[in-house]
């Protein structure tokens, strides 16, 4: 029995030497055919026995691991990161004091407010547009500024000129006396899909300046076409791209891009609670309305909204709407058109009722007012106007011209 038994013992272990064998020669078939060579000494190191890797061989593995490591993000990060700046600015901000007693009338006559004009540091973000020097940023970062410092991830600083800025879109184009600069790759924020990757780099904090680097968030579209009343300081954020990539203080200005490392919007705000950090929703203004707005800046210096209509209106009442045979009130009544405006070439009568304005449904003066102000509109815009007319509903077709001087 003690034979048998030491047979079977020797059988497997010359089979799992010859497995273990057949293994090693599969993964360094060289070492293998040299070690089997007749007369020859075996040159398998201390090293290579002990399972510690040539330098060449541990190299093309550390080679394989890096290429895993890279991915759809990584690379687009590395297409955009050279184009992003650093700005620094300095701007002139105004405060405001009032009396304590400034409610009263009599007081605020012999007490007015006093206003103090004081030079501060502001910081933001940028993206290199074109290879020229062209940046876009936010307006609320380089907004009554005195001097614009920009950092390149090269390390170089450049004073910027203000190309043009629009106030009202939050969009500032700056141009440095630089050529041959890297530039992103325009994407279309009209494709953008929700729940596909958005990447925010910038200079969050003022970090762009250890290292000269951008700091880099990921997370992903959140919504699309999400649209915010004009704000208390007059500012009308559109269409805005909402992403829970994390956007902090001095992220205005960055680009937010796509896996293909496409720049499909601007970061620009954030949602924050009791004057408090961010809660993890930020928005960017779309690609497709910045390149609208840079066009502009680019030729002109500024966007002009200095529109008008040339229609006068008022409200309707119950008599009027009853000598009309109309139903209700709703709708505002046309009272005048001046001649050679935009409402006459557009066809616009006396006595028209206009019920919508772009098919959106107005039935009173202030509804015409707050559409046309939260509407980002500007000279060679159209509108289309719903109207009511001899018992029938027509659409007419009016574009905003310059205001006469």
């Amino acid at each position: 029995m003690k034979y048998w038994r030491d047979i079977l013992l020797g059988f497997l272990l010359g089979a799992v030497g010859f497995l273990g064998y057949r293994e090693y020669a599969r993964v360094h078939p060289k070492m293998a055919a040299d070690s089997t060579r007749t007369g020859e000494v075996s040159t398998i190191s201390p090293e290579q026995h002990f399972g510690m890797q040539p330098v060449s061989l541990r190299q093309g593995w550390t080679d394989e691991i890096s290429q895993d490591r890279h991915n759809a993000i990584t690379r687009a990060i590395e297409k955009v990161a050279p184009a992003v700046v650093g700005i620094n600015v300095i701007q002139v901000r105004e405060y405001r004091t009032r009396s304590p007693f400034w409610d009263d009338p009599l007081f605020r006559e012999l007490f007015p407010e006093k206003v103090y004009r004081q030079p501060v540091e502001n910081l933001g973000s940028g993206f290199i547009v074109s290879p020229d020097g062209y940046i876009v940023t936010n307006e609320h970062v380089v907004h009554n500024a005195t001097e614009v410092v920009i950092t390149t991830t090269s390390g170089e600083k450049h004073q910027a000129q203000i190309v043009g800025a629009d106030y009202y879109s939050d969009i500032a184009l700056l141009r440095i006396d630089a050529q041959n600069l890297p530039a992103v790759l325009m994407g279309n924020s009209d494709s953008v899909i929700i729940g596909e990757w958005a990447i925010a780099l910038g200079n969050p904090f003022g970090l762009f300046s250890v290292g000269d680097k951008p700091s880099v968030t990921v997370g992903v579209i959140s919504a699309l076409d999400r649209d915010f009343q004009r704000t208390g300081e007059g500012r009308l954020y559109k269409d805005m791209l909402q992403t829970d990539a994390s956007i902090n203080r001095g992220n205005s200005g960055g680009p937010l891009v796509n896996s293909p490392g496409q720049v499909i919007g601007m970061s620009t705000m954030i949602l924050t609670e009791g004057g408090g950090g961010s809660l993890g929703i930020g928005f960017a203004i779309p690609i497709n309305r910045i390149s609208q707005i840079v066009n502009e800046l680019r030729s002109s210096g500024g966007v002009n909204r200095n529109y008008w209509t040339g229609l006068s209106i008022q409200n309707l009442d119950q008599l009027v709407a009853s000598s009309m045979r109309l139903p209700d009130t709703d709708g505002v009544l046309v009272t005048d058109v001046e001649p050679n405006s935009p409402g006459e070439k557009a066809g616009f009568q006396v006595a028209d009722v206009i019920m919508a304005i772009n098919h959106q449904s107005v039935n009173n003066y202030n509804a015409v007012r707050s559409y046309l102000e939260n509407e980002d509109l500007r000279v060679g815009d159209e509108l289309t106007f719903t109207v009511y007319r001899d018992s029938k509903s027509l659409d007419l077709y009016l574009q905003l011209a310059e205001m006469p001087r």
